[in-house]
């Protein structure tokens, strides 16, 4: 139960750093939010290091880095996708295929669940799909670009959530230190990159007045985002990849939730039943 909890906590944080990084992405690019927040999530991981049993080996650092690329290339393009919306659509299907990828890793791995476990994985994918699910006529459609770095960023958060579990039980934060910083390294490199090409056409970049405020969200979004991920890995400590991929799939509750209140996108009845039906998924994992 305790890590149904931790999985359930992870995701809702999760939706609220992708809300704050979509946001972001609507003021500077979102290769700059994911640099930024790598970096504040890493400042924050380093503050938290010292106050957990934490062993560096070989192989915590090896994936550790292969996550911060494969982290980096994820947020850009959720990011990205959540910035050109609609979030209530996106979302859900980036969280869908994330999830899929992973229990597909944890059934050719060996993981057995019980018979109410497999119960509740469909009943959970079900529950992200519906509440992205926009039924009202004249209610705005992803394109066919969003749509595709939606898809591309799930399967990427699903290889991120695969390596992570690979991670040694005993090495802490030391994996996600290692792909924070990876992570700020590999952006901030794309941007200085960006700069010199942007320098060479003569041209300058657009939309400075509108940095800090793109800036200190991105910074929130950085810095939650860490948070959820030292729960996710709580998580795979305390239960299986199959379980703990499915319930970080439910993040889109906390992204619509957000998006209800801050900007005021209506919450379609269908949507509600999602919610339920994730609470649901949940409840039933929880005792499977």
């Amino acid at each position: 139960m305790l890590a149904v909890f931790v999985g359930v906590t992870a995701a809702l944080i999760f939706g609220s750093a992708d809300f704050a990084g979509g946001m972001a992405a609507k003021r500077i690019s979102a290769v700059r939010v994911t640099a930024i927040g790598g970096l504040s999530g890493l400042v924050l991981l380093l503050l938290a290091l010292p106050l957990f049993p934490s062993v560096w080996s070989t192989k915590a650092v090896l994936l550790g880095g292969i996550t911060g690329v494969t982290g980096a290339l994820a947020v850009v393009l959720l990011y990205a996708c959540l910035a050109i919306g609609p979030m209530s659509i996106l979302s859900p299907l980036t969280a869908v295929i994330s999830a899929v990828v992973p229990v597909l890793a944890g059934v050719i791995r060996g993981e057995r669940l019980t018979t109410l476990g497999y119960v509740a994985i469909p009943v959970a994918l079900v529950a992200v799909v519906l509440v992205g699910f926009v039924p009202e006529r004249g209610a705005v459609r992803p394109s066919l670009k969003a749509l595709a770095m939606a898809v591309g960023s799930g399967a990427l958060i699903g290889v991120f959530l695969i390596l992570i579990d690979l991670t040694p039980d005993d090495s802490g934060l030391v994996p996600l230190v290692v792909s924070r910083a990876v992570n700020a390294t590999v952006m901030f490199s794309a941007i200085a990159v960006g700069a010199l090409w942007v320098r060479r056409r003569g041209t300058s970049t657009a939309g400075a007045a509108r940095w800090m405020p793109g800036l200190a969200l991105a910074v929130v979004a950085g810095v939650i985002d860490a948070t959820a991920n030292a729960l996710l890995l709580v998580g795979l400590r305390l239960g299986e990849l199959t379980i703990q991929s499915v319930l970080t799939a439910l993040y889109p509750a906390g992204t619509i939730i957000l998006a209800a209140i801050v900007l005021r996108e209506r919450i379609a009845p269908v949507q509600v039943v999602g919610l339920v039906l994730a609470l649901t998924a949940a409840a039933m994992l929880a005792v499977a």
